[in-house]
């Protein structure tokens, strides 16, 4: 303006600059209070949807606890002690916030907040913090210190954070004087600036809450998928390999997790012990089975989100005979016998019973065992061929050769004595005895019926009798015996019990020197 005596017109001029001047400060103010307000709106709205996203990770939380109780639990436990102190210093900010605006007629008329007198009444007397402003002070402090505390080392690198967001220290003004934090960011301030810094703060708290709970589950994620968690862990196509067969195979990173534990695990049809289910692992304990290719299968159950989540498991695995001795064998006495069932083991390592196929005249096999029974006909010779085929699908085949032989000669008995010594005997214990036959050393235990046999008495004609106990005739003829004279029982004819169409050979005759 001018400096100087002024005309009336200029004065007037002047004085509606001035006019103007201040009706343009005062546009300039509702505008900056009004923006504070709708700032503050928006904030609080931020703070709903902020909440409404932490309440769902702390649902999160409490449910991974539930499923993974080891390895959650003490996670839920510090989120549960955070949730409590930010909960109890957002209500305290929410109530000061209704305390300083409880007489206001209209809580929305941004407007009219710009005087300072009700915040400053209500944290300062004569200038200096009174007790209210201490007791928001103290709560904010205390917040700080107890999340840091409850954080600790685990998570200490959010403490920085944390400390920044709610810091209380002493403010250097533009002069360079300090002041104290409290009268440096409220005294003087219009009351819809300070109502929007508490929200500010309250926005503050969800954001440490969403911190922390991102750190913690974070955190969980990075130790879960820590390459040191791993093991390299080698996957055979099959658990038994043929010499001369290469080695196929797989190589896996499994992951070890002491802390994971399934909810329950199946194999087989059969549920496994709890007392199995330790430290990420599922130990196996259960009988290999028969000779052969045996089949794991199974599902891992895991409740993840409330839900059952199931892995199935497959495997194979070979069980082949258990060595317990050396194998010996007799080249020459590779020997079945005619006229009796042979008893025949026949297997092949690593091949189970029910893929192994064995063929020759007479052979029988005995259920779906490795048990065989042979029954030889004529020849002198005989082959077994076997067929089995291995897990891979390719058959393998076998053959030994056998000798047949006949059923040895039967020696003679007379009281169950054999007769290949002169046997001494009264002629009255011969009237009474009974004449048998027998295969002494013999490997089978043959049953043999004596049908008939002779009887020679010296100086007398041989006598034929039936069965096998002498006859009156007999007995007559024996009875002209005198002492130290040989009898002889000669010409027994026998049958084979239960394979009475089988010709045994000649059976040995028995002698007996009559005592008296």
């Amino acid at each position: 303006m001018a400096v100087g005596k002024l005309s009336p017109r200029q004065k007037m001029i002047n004085l509606m600059y001035l006019i103007f001047i201040a009706m343009l400060a005062m546009n300039m103010s509702k505008e900056v209070l009004s923006a504070f307000g709708y700032m503050n709106e928006k904030l609080e709205d931020g703070n709903i949807t902020l909440n409404k996203k932490n309440d769902v990770a702390f649902k999160s939380l409490a449910t991974k606890a539930i499923d993974q109780k080891a390895k959650y639990e003490s996670l839920k436990i510090k989120a549960e002690k955070i949730k409590d102190l930010s909960d109890t210093f957002y209500n305290y900010l929410s109530n000061l916030k209704s305390e300083l605006t409880k007489n206001l007629e209209d809580p929305k008329d941004f407007e009219k907040m710009d005087g300072t007198d009700i915040l400053d009444q209500y944290f300062f007397t004569g200038g200096e913090i009174n007790q209210k402003g201490q007791e928001f002070l103290d709560n904010l402090k205390l917040y700080r210190d107890e999340v840091n505390k409850v954080l600790g080392k685990d998570y200490a690198a959010i403490n920085p954070t944390v400390y920044q967001r709610f810091q209380t220290e002493d403010v250097e003004d533009r002069e360079g004087v300090s002041q104290s934090w409290l009268k440096y960011h409220f005294e003087g301030y219009p009351l819809i600036a300070s109502l929007t810094r508490f929200t500010q703060i309250q926005s503050d708290i969800k954001e440490t809450e969403s911190d922390i709970l991102s750190a913690m589950l974070q955190g969980q994620l990075e130790r879960d998928v820590s390459l040191n968690n791993y093991d390299a862990i080698v996957v055979a196509d099959k658990t038994a390999f043929f010499q001369g067969e290469h080695f196929k195979g797989k190589i896996y990173l499994g992951r070890k997790d002491d802390n994971l534990k399934a909810e329950r695990v199946t194999i087989n049809g059969k549920k496994i012990k709890e007392k199995n289910l330790q430290k990420g692992q599922v130990v196996l304990d259960f009988p290999s089975g028969r000779i052969g290719t045996r089949t794991i299968k199974g599902e891992f159950v895991f409740i993840e989100n409330g839900e059952e989540i199931k892995i199935p498991i497959f495997s194979e695995y070979a069980v082949v005979p258990k060595p317990n001795g050396a194998v010996i064998s007799a080249d020459k006495m590779n020997v079945v016998y005619r006229g009796v069932p042979n008893p025949i083991t026949i297997s092949m390592p690593g091949i189970s019973n029910n893929k192994i196929t064995a063929t020759a005249d007479g052979l029988k096999r005995i259920g779906t065992s490795e048990n065989y029974m042979m029954n030889p006909g004529k020849g002198r010779k005989i082959d077994i061929v076997v067929v089995g085929v291995r897990s891979d699908g390719i058959k393998v085949r076998s053959s030994r050769q056998f000798r047949i032989k006949d059923i040895p000669a039967p020696v003679g008995t007379i009281r169950g004595q054999l007769g290949n010594d002169v046997l001494k005997m009264p002629k009255s214990s011969l009237n009474n005895a009974t004449i048998g036959a027998t295969l002494p050393d013999f490997d089978f235990d043959l049953n043999l019926r004596v049908l008939s046999f002779s009887i020679k008495v010296p100086g007398k004609p041989t006598l034929n009798i039936k069965g096998k106990r002498l006859n009156e005739a007999g007995k007559r003829a024996l009875s002209r015996a005198r002492r130290g004279d040989n009898v002889m029982i000669l010409n027994i004819k026998a049958k084979l019990l239960g394979n009475e169409g089988y010709y045994l050979k000649k059976i040995s005759p028995v002698i007996i020197e009559i005592t008296n």
